[in-house]
Formats: structure tokens, C-alpha cells, sequence
């Protein structure tokens, strides 16, 4: 297995996002890219086994039984990219199946360098299989991989772990019209969906009692402490997870519970906080599995096939760039 990492995030690009999240009038809001630096993404991979949170494994189980099945459906020769890779270990099915079939390359694509180097450890012994890692955001690294496949390769990309639900309805639209610019025709996408349930079971999924997503949420602002030198006191905040019955999302909030201000030196910033307020860090939309095949006609993919999981609602979407 080769092993290449490409690229980073600047400290100014984070430092202006921060900027602009915190110091805004009126909703305060922060991107959900960012809560995953080392501390973060391995909490996230706690939340994961946590019984509450039922996603990773009904996405996990969709793959480990139909992977084979999804993967009858491409052309080879095959490339694999996928934006958000994390780990990697779900990922693991796919690319097995795959190199029963052929050798493959597999990029994966994601902003957190040590989720990279945790996908080099959990895909590093399996056979067949060249790894290209691009920390990079996910249409920078796609048009990375695009512009290295070689004539005739099918792309397919995968876009795991329900991640087009951190985007608004029309912006997850755009995003994906974004991703259908740099394929080809015939090119695939497999595209996962957490669906909707009843929502204390979905809010549970959130705000777990041993307070896992708490901490992970609230690490968001222990990342800036570190990385641009700010005084957020985490006891002044306390996570939230909430249903918006209108956007059909959970979101996460991290609530302020007195008044203060943090200075934010790396950023050039001073943040007033108001008793009450909240910084707005994650949405995750929830979805029906018309919606998903009606939303990708929309954005130029064709849906082939669906899989849904019985124990925990959750759709692989096989899409078919037309």
C-alpha cells in the first residue's frame, strides 16, 4: 500500500472562519468541519459505538452485507475517492470487494490529518489496494483525484456517514451539483442518508447520557484555545441538541450561560457572548428515500438502486452521474 498525504487547511483559513463565526451579530455560528481535529475525531469514533447513536453501524451494516452487490454494478477499472473518509473502516467492505475484482486505488479525502493517518492503519494490510490521502476540503481533493484518473477508469466516489445532512437542504443540492461538474458520465456516487425517526430517539442520538457528543462538541472550543491561543472557558457553555420540525434536522448548540468576552489572538478577535445566546456547530438533516432519489435527479445523477437499513433507518443511495 502506498500512502500519500497532499495538502493542508492554513491556520488563516481557520482563524477566519472562527472570526467571522463568533464575532457576527445574531446567531453565532461555527462550521462542523472544524469539530473534528484529533480530540475530536477520536470522540466522534467513541459516539459511534455508543448505543444511543445508531448510524455508523446501520451504514456500516448496509455496507458489510451489500458491498459485493453495489459493487456488481460498476465497470472496471474502478478508482475509488471518498470525501470524508475518517477512518476508513466502513470503507473497508467496498474496497474488498473491489479487489476481488481488480487492483485498486482508493483516495481517501478529509480535513483532519489525524483521520488519515487513522485510515493508513485501517486499511494498511489489505492486499491490492494503493492509498493516495488528500487533506484537503472535499471538491479540492475531488479535483485532485479527477485530474489524476487515467483514461477509461470509472471514479466512484463515496459519500458515507449521512455527511450531506450537515448542508441545508438547497445547499446540499448545490454541493452535489458541485461534485456532478467534476465526474464524468458513468461515473458513480454512493450517497448515505440518516432518515427519519421518531424524534426522541433521534435527539438521544445527540445528547447521549454519558455526555460523549457533549464533549465533543464542547472540544470545538478547546481547538481554538489550542490552535489560535483563545480563552473560551468550556464551564461557561453547555451543549444542546434540538429538533427544527420546519428543516426536518437535529442541531447542535453549544448554549452560553453567562455574559463574557473570549479573546481570540490568532484570529485578531474579541467575541462577546450574551447569557442565553448559543454557537450553532452541526445540523444533521434527516431524509426519506424518495427525497433522495427526487434530489438527485435534480442535481444530474440517475438513481440506480437503494438499500435501507431495518434496524436503524438509514439509505445507500447508489447514484449514477448522467
Amino acid at each position: 500500500m502506498l500512502t500519500q498525504k497532499i495538502d493542508s487547511l492554513s491556520t488563516a483559513d481557520f482563524a477566519a472562519e472562527i472570526r467571522a463565526g463568533v464575532c457576527r451579530d445574531g446567531q453565532k455560528e461555527l462550521p462542523s468541519k472544524y469539530l473534528y481535529d484529533e480530540v475530536g475525531s477520536a470522540l466522534f469514533e467513541t459516539i459511534c459505538v455508543l448505543p444511543e447513536y445508531g448510524l455508523t453501524r446501520a451504514g456500516t451494516r448496509l455496507l458489510r452485507r451489500y458491498a459485493g452487490e453495489i459493487v456488481s454494478h460498476l465497470a472496471p477499472p474502478v478508482i475509488v475517492a471518498e470525501l470524508g473518509s475518517g477512518t476508513g473502516k466502513k470503507t473497508r467492505y467496498i474496497l474488498e470487494a473491489l479487489c476481488r475484482r481488480q487492483p485498486t486505488t482508493y483516495y481517501p479525502i478529509d480535513i483532519s490529518a489525524a483521520a488519515l493517518k487513522n485510515c493508513e492503519v485501517e486499511l494498511g494490510k489489505l492486499d491490492a489496494v494503493s492509498v493516495v490521502g488528500f487533506e484537503r476540503p472535499y471538491l479540492d481533493g475531488l479535483l485532485e483525484v479527477t485530474a489524476r484518473r487515467k483514461e477509461g477508469e470509472q471514479l466512484f466516489v463515496l459519500f458515507l456517514g449521512s455527511t450531506i445532512g450537515n448542508f441545508d437542504r438547497p445547499a446540499g443540492e448545490v454541493f452535489l451539483r458541485q461534485v456532478r461538474k467534476l465526474l464524468s458520465p458513468g461515473d458513480a456516487l454512493l450517497l448515505a442518508t440518516d432518515l427519519e425517526k421518531p424524534i426522541p430517539q433521534m435527539l438521544r442520538a445527540y445528547d447521549d447520557p454519558l455526555g460523549v457528543t457533549a464533549a465533543f462538541n464542547l472540544n470545538l472550543l478547546a481547538r481554538i484555545n489550542r490552535e489560535l491561543g483563545a480563552d473560551f472557558d468550556l464551564r461557561r457553555f453547555r451543549h444542546e441538541a434540538r429538533w427544527n420540525a420546519q428543516e426536518r434536522r437535529i442541531e447542535m448548540h453549544l448554549r452560553v450561560l453567562e455574559d463574557h468576552d473570549v479573546h481570540i489572538p490568532g484570529a485578531a478577535a474579541t467575541a462577546r457572548f450574551r447569557k442565553g445566546e448559543t454557537i450553532w456547530t452541526e445540523s444533521s438533516h434527516k431524509y426519506n428515500v424518495r427525497e433522495v432519489a427526487d434530489m438527485a435527479g435534480r442535481t444530474g445523477f440517475h438513481c440506480c438502486s437503494q438499500w435501507v437499513d431495518s434496524e436503524w433507518p438509514f439509505a445507500q443511495s447508489l447514484l449514477f452521474a448522467v
